[in-house]
């Protein structure tokens, strides 16, 4: 299963008021695994960035001038999202922003089930206990110093690692965790399998190894608990 982790950027909280997005950041996974293709672009918002947006995101007008516009990147963001499903940190606020700009674009709107709200999950999953990224980075210990300001990319990276928590337990991480994840839960709770390897590891024994092994067992007798739980 195709799933693609997603966060954006933008000049304030309502595109109603006019706010637009100025970045977004995506990380795909399949069957809960990264497979290292990301998209991440930056968009000119054809407004003034206002100064608390600015002291969030980093990112002043000089920057965001010479980028280009929603419209012009939209193809190559619908090619990348496909039919798959988006993970995102309080869904209802990235979508909002997402279908606002599409629907600016001329371009059919996303549909809301296509977002899984990891908010939603690390909600239900711990009634009563802070749910904010920085607040479940801080539960399965995930290092998220490089967080100093909000980054679209940086942030879907260490949400990937928050959701693959949430989905079951610590899987393969970006390299951004420094200590192994706390509160693991067990394997037959993983919302999908992990792939199986397609062909086995060939055996690292040599021939010698291998007979003088046999050779040991044998002189062990029929008795030995080796024989009980172990074939030659």
């Amino acid at each position: 299963m195709r799933e693609l982790v997603l966060d954006t950027e933008t000049t304030g909280f309502e595109p109603s008021e006019g706010h637009r997005i100025v970045e977004i950041g995506i990380v795909e996974l399949v069957n809960l695994m990264p497979t290292g293709r990301t998209y991440h672009q930056y968009i000119n918002p054809k407004r003034p960035m206002p100064t608390e947006a600015f002291e969030v995101h980093g990112l002043g007008d000089d920057f965001l001038r010479d980028k280009p516009l929603f419209e012009e990147i939209v193809d190559a963001f619908l090619e990348f999202v496909a039919g798959d499903r988006l993970v995102i940190h309080n869904a209802a606020f990235d979508m909002k922003f997402l279908n606002a700009e599409l629907e600016w674009s001329g371009r059919p709107v996303l549909p809301f089930d296509r977002a899984f709200d990891t908010l939603t999950l690390a909600r239900k999953k711990f009634p009563g206990s802070p749910a904010s990224l920085d607040a479940l980075c801080r539960r399965f210990s995930i290092d998220n110093s490089a967080r100093s300001k909000h980054g679209a990319l940086l942030d879907s990276e260490i949400l990937a690692e928050v959701y693959l928590e949430l989905a079951g337990g610590q899987q393969p991480d970006f390299g951004l965790s420094s200590q192994p994840a706390q509160g693991s839960v067990s394997a037959q709770q993983r919302a999908a399998p992990l792939p199986r390897r397609p062909r086995q590891l060939p055996s690292r024994l040599t021939e010698a190894e291998a007979q003088a092994h046999a050779a040991f067992v044998a002189a062990l007798g029929e008795e030995a608990v080796w024989k009980k739980y172990h074939s030659t």
